[in-house]
């Protein structure tokens, strides 16, 4: 049972044809499958919009910017679009130590951890590949952690976490990917989806949409 969560979904931008809204962290995209996981955000937007259409998903314990359709020809071209990577995303993730680098890239392909469901791993053989671009936005050497933008080129299930985890840079918080003294430093995941762009699927016009980051 995943916790429960009393936030709002709160709305961010709204038109004809899309809804921008914010998620809350510990707060399901889609409905799990127990009964008593249904609330997410998608059931709580349709109590308005009952007509709502899925494009993507962020993680239960990710918060940010999430983009739905309100039409099926909305949804069809921000699908499309998700799929030819022409969607800008950018995240801000707090990690463990301090990363000597100022920016860099992480290009390690990922695939399912089978036997450790829902947990994912690096693999040249059969693995997909994954590309995060990452930059340094502040060292805090009293307290051993760093400040991170990241913008992931692909879009794999938990590409965030485990780059990072990659490069010895475990996100805050992370129950899944972190040590014991790396997940106690947090209450939750410390991973912020803070914009997204793309083209408006009717306009075509370039859309920009941030989410502040909470921490």
């Amino acid at each position: 049972m995943v916790p429960e969560c009393r936030e709002p979904v709160t709305e961010l931008y709204r038109d004809a044809h899309i809804l921008v809204v914010n998620k809350p962290p510990f707060l399901l995209s889609v409905p799990g499958r127990a009964p008593e996981n249904r609330d997410c955000v998608t059931a709580r937007l349709k109590r308005r919009d009952p007509d709502l259409r899925l494009v993507h998903r962020l993680d239960l314990d990710t918060s940010g910017v999430m983009v739905f359709a309100l039409t099926r020809d909305a949804q069809s071209a921000l699908s499309r679009a998700f799929q030819r990577r022409q969607v800008a995303k950018a995240y801000q993730a707090v990690v463990d130590g301090l990363v000597r680098e100022d920016d860099g890239d992480i290009d390690l392909p990922l695939c399912p951890d089978w036997p450790n469901r829902p947990l994912q791993k690096v693999c040249f053989e059969t693995g997909k590949a994954a590309l995060t671009r990452w930059r340094v936005l502040q060292r805090d050497t009293a307290r051993n952690r760093t400040r991170l933008r990241l913008a992931p080129v692909t879009g794999r299930s938990h590409q965030l976490r485990i780059h990072c985890r990659e490069i010895g840079h475990p996100i805050l918080g992370c129950d899944l990917y972190a040590p014991p003294e790396v997940l106690g430093l947090s209450d939750r995941l410390l991973l912020h989806a803070e914009t997204l762009a793309f083209n408006h699927p009717v306009t075509g016009l370039w859309s920009e949409f941030h989410s502040p980051v909470p921490f």
